[in-house]
């Protein structure tokens, strides 16, 4: 009697441990299916995955409940704004998006929304403007009426911090080759020169902070196939740096004044 009793009692033993041991293999097969989904960067395949196993673990709580995870909005330009922005630290956000309303009130007040936009991203406050504001057509040299805008450009980049400043030259892709410049290269570098000259004019910036370069056709914001576009191309930018950040592995001085 005893003999049978102990022989139940084993049977019993083996056999209870099949269950959480199943569970386990269960839950590391999942783990594992989440470590990996996660390694993926399709941000919508990893919330299906979760969702499917929040359904077949206690009802979408426990282990694999996860919070919604949204697909990037590639279409939502505010959204791609405003992901860029938050790559600035606090001060330089605060001080480069006051000097965005300094410019943006001047490009209200004097008209020239079609022609000036500022722009507010990680890499720092970017102004561009269109060539045919400051420049004649295939003409390096600032119109003198146009010179008093570039000026007043000058005084709104008077900054409390010091900040490196690049202005860059950009042509759309319709081929130039004139006596003085044998393609859009050239005429691009020589436009941000020359437009960096009137802005050194300023005393209360330093020439230490200040780059120019050209880069032709080869970095264009819309498509050359269209008028409209390759207007939108032919311009001027200036690019200020977050504080701190180096040009050309130089660090920006102590002191702009």
């Amino acid at each position: 009697m005893s003999k049978r009793k102990k022989h139940e009692e084993h049977e019993h033993m083996d056999e209870s441990w099949l269950l959480p041991y199943a569970d386990l293999l269960t839950l590391l097969l999942a783990l594992f299916i989440v470590l990996f989904a996660m390694s993926s960067v399709d941000a919508k395949k990893f919330q299906l995955v979760s969702q499917a196993f929040n359904s077949a673990f206690q009802g979408g709580t426990g282990v694999m409940d996860y919070p919604e995870i949204s697909p990037p909005e590639t279409t939502s330009e505010n959204n791609a704004r405003n992901k860029a922005i938050s790559g600035l630290k606090e001060q330089d956000k605060k001080e480069l998006s006051q000097m965005k309303v300094k410019i943006d009130q001047y490009i209200s007040q004097n008209n020239l929304q079609n022609k000036v936009e500022t722009v507010l991203s990680g890499e720092g406050l970017l102004l561009r403007i269109r060539d045919n504001v400051l420049f004649n057509s295939g003409v390096a040299e600032i119109r003198e009426e146009d010179k008093k805008a570039a000026q007043e450009i000058s005084r709104l980049l008077e900054m409390d911090l010091p900040r490196m400043v690049i202005i860059s030259g950009h042509t759309d892709n319709i081929p130039i080759k004139t006596a003085e410049y044998e393609s859009n290269w050239e005429l691009s570098a020589m436009r941000a020169v020359n437009f960096m000259k009137v802005i050194l004019e300023n005393n209360k910036l330093d020439p230490r902070l200040f780059s120019a370069k050209g880069y032709g056709e080869y970095q264009p914001i819309a498509s050359n196939a269209t008028e409209a576009g390759r207007a939108k191309n032919r311009r001027v930018e200036i690019l200020v740096l977050p504080q701190g950040e180096r040009e050309n592995g130089q660090q920006a001085p102590a002191s702009a004044n």
